[in-house]
């Protein structure tokens, strides 16, 4: 069987409250690390998330 084009991966807060978002990508199309602005509810505001890995 072929492997999966999309991966999971994991947005976490450059606030350092620890809260992430989980999204897929597909490495062969997006091969640089994403980054997204969107709502951290446990500091109350939107913050950068950066791409980081699953453990």
């Amino acid at each position: 069987m072929a492997k999966q084009a999309t991966v999971l991966i994991r947005l976490l807060s450059t606030e350092g409250t620890g809260y992430f978002y989980v999204k897929k990508k597909n490495p062969k199309k997006t091969t640089n690390k994403l980054e997204f602005r969107k709502y951290d509810p446990r500091a109350r505001k939107h913050v950068t998330f950066k791409e980081a890995k699953i453990k």
